[in-house]
């Protein structure tokens, strides 16, 4: 199946001790590469939740960030870090002594210092596995997007692999009359001095030229790449880099028939060729 590497996803969930929610976006890049945020009292779950991200996504840019807001009930009581209260205490006496008329700190701005006011600890046991849950969810979601997206890749990319063999169907056509019109024109070009030239000798220099203006080769190959192309699609497996490299070799038999054009009928096909190969390159380079 084809993937999109651009998606996006959010779950959340209210369980016993706060909301919990998932938010996911990915983008495309040449590799795996994932960026969390997460509270610190979910740091234990972070190798976990890297392993599960990168078994489920195979390339791309991965920004995912957990937020828990906890329920904060009546009964719950506030414990005051006492030892780092009276440090602030101390040093706030020491900076009144260097200031001019310092302003005088209250108690709200002691209790605003981080770590003042003690977070109750947080138990992981529950908590950590519905979090774990949830994000099983939103990746759920985020591959379903990624998918949705890579059907719509995909049916442009078939598009311009029917444009492709359109233009070789083409060209094999008009080959053979194409080839035929420039041996009539190098003829008539040497019969003004046919007799200076061996008749033998200018045989072989027309099927010599003949020969490297031949293109079937490169039209074969531009042939089975195209199959090729439409193979590797239909994978379910990340196809993002063999089509990518593809292109490149789709691209390099443009080139040489466009290299070896004798009528301008093969230099518009290979310009055409090109901006085709181009126009896919742009779309595979989101493809994961």
């Amino acid at each position: 199946m084809t993937r999109s590497m651009t998606a996006f996803s959010r779950k959340e969930k209210n369980t016993e001790k706060g909301l919990l929610a998932w938010e996911i976006r990915s983008v495309n890049h040449r590799f795996s590469e994932v960026s969390l945020r997460i509270p610190e009292d979910f740091r234990s779950l972070e190798p976990k939740i890297r392993e599960t991200i990168t078994a489920n996504v195979k390339r791309g840019k991965i920004d995912a960030s957990l937020r828990y807001q906890a329920i904060h009930s009546e009964e719950q009581s506030l414990e005051i870090d006492k030892e780092l209260t009276a440090k602030l205490a101390h040093a706030t006496r020491e900076v009144d002594q260097l200031l001019y008329n310092a302003a005088p700190i209250n108690a709200l701005d002691v209790l605003r210092w981080p770590g003042v006011i003690k977070a109750p600890e947080l138990d992981l046991t529950q908590l950590g596995t519905d979090a774990m849950a949830l994000l099983d969810e939103a990746l759920a979601e985020l591959l379903e997007s990624r998918a949705r997206e890579g059907e719509k890749l995909k049916a442009i990319i078939e598009t311009r692999c029917e444009a492709i063999e359109s233009q070789v169907d083409t060209v094999s056509q008009r080959l053979p009359e194409i080839l035929q019109a420039m041996r009539s024109r190098l003829e008539e070009r040497l019969e003004a001095i046919k007799g200076e030239l061996d008749p033998a000798r200018i045989e072989q220099e027309i099927v010599i030229l003949a020969n490297k203006a031949d293109v079937d080769e490169e039209l074969d190959r531009l042939t089975t790449h195209v199959a090729e192309v439409r193979r590797i699609l239909n994978q379910d497996e990340p196809v993002g880099r063999r089509l990518d490299f593809l292109m490149q070799e789709l691209n390099r038999e443009a080139n040489t028939l466009g290299s070896k054009s004798v009528h301008t009928d093969l230099t518009n096909a290979s310009v055409e060729l090109k901006v085709l190969i181009e126009q896919m390159r742009e779309q595979i380079q989101n493809i994961e």
